[in-house]
């Protein structure tokens, strides 16, 4: 058996990252859509903890999964952006969203 170099993790992460940004854009839908789904069900669990009795351990396990959600949620989003901006229907909505988006925050930016 030859000796294999050490597994590095910034290495996996990195092969990770190249596979995802390979993706076409109907799989990167599918695989945000996929992440997202799976980061519902632990808040749900939370809030059943909670009314259970069980305020800390679900007030803990509600913010850890808004927190892994969103930390997962967001990287992935960025990470297949471009691709989802080449459907016409997202990108109409990325769009609109947007300036939704700015719209609302007008009010409390500095001139």
């Amino acid at each position: 058996m030859a000796d294999r170099p050490p597994i590095r993790p910034q290495g996996a992460l990195a092969r990770l990252r190249r596979s995802i940004e390979g993706l076409g854009p109907y799989q990167s839908l599918a695989l945000l859509l996929v992440s997202i789904s799976l980061g519902e069900p632990p808040k749900v669990i939370a809030v059943v903890f909670a009314g259970d009795g069980h305020w800390i351990t679900g007030t803990v396990m509600i913010i850890a999964a808004y927190a892994a959600s969103l930390l997962v949620g967001e990287r992935l989003f960025k990470m297949v952006k471009p691709k989802l901006l080449t459907l016409p229907w997202f990108a109409r909505i990325w769009v609109w969203f947007v300036a939704i988006r700015r719209k609302a925050g007008e009010p409390f930016r500095r001139s």
